[in-house]
């Protein structure tokens, strides 16, 4: 059973995060924490000055909301939104935090996947901690 569970949300189609819960109910140790994160990417210095001002902090918002939702199904649930790029804060994120168990959702690779490599497929490789991956 694993007391510190990481449930990487990603808003950029259709990744319903119920299959993700309910693995952690399944695998939490009584009392766990379930944290919902979200890795909001940096945006390129040549469309920041095209980005309205303020959707920034709106988007946020509006994630957390989200999120905040997904975490209030768990009695030591809690969401954060952060900064960075994918793979490498979910990893960062992670061993900073204590986490034992990442649970993430992949998606059936692409073309550029092979090349590039997918979030998933970087926190697989890179985690320190147990990683569960839902396809």
């Amino acid at each position: 059973m694993y007391s510190h569970i990481l449930i990487p949300v990603a808003f950029d189609g259709d990744h319903p995060t119920k299959p993700a819960e309910q693995v952690a109910h399944t695998l939490s140790a009584p009392g766990a924490r379930v944290t919902f994160l979200h890795v909001m990417e940096e945006l390129p210095a040549y469309a920041v000055n095209y980005i309205p001002e303020g959707y920034d902090k709106e988007t946020r918002d509006a994630v957390q909301a989200q999120l905040d939702g997904k975490a209030g199904n768990f009695a030591k649930g809690e969401a954060q939104v952060i900064h960075g790029h994918s793979g490498r804060t979910i990893v960062d994120w992670a061993g900073d935090n204590g986490v034992d168990l990442i649970i993430i959702d992949s998606h059936r690779p692409g073309l550029a996947d092979y090349f590039l490599g997918s979030t998933a497929a970087r926190v697989v490789r890179h985690a320190q901690c147990a990683v569960h991956v839902l396809r």
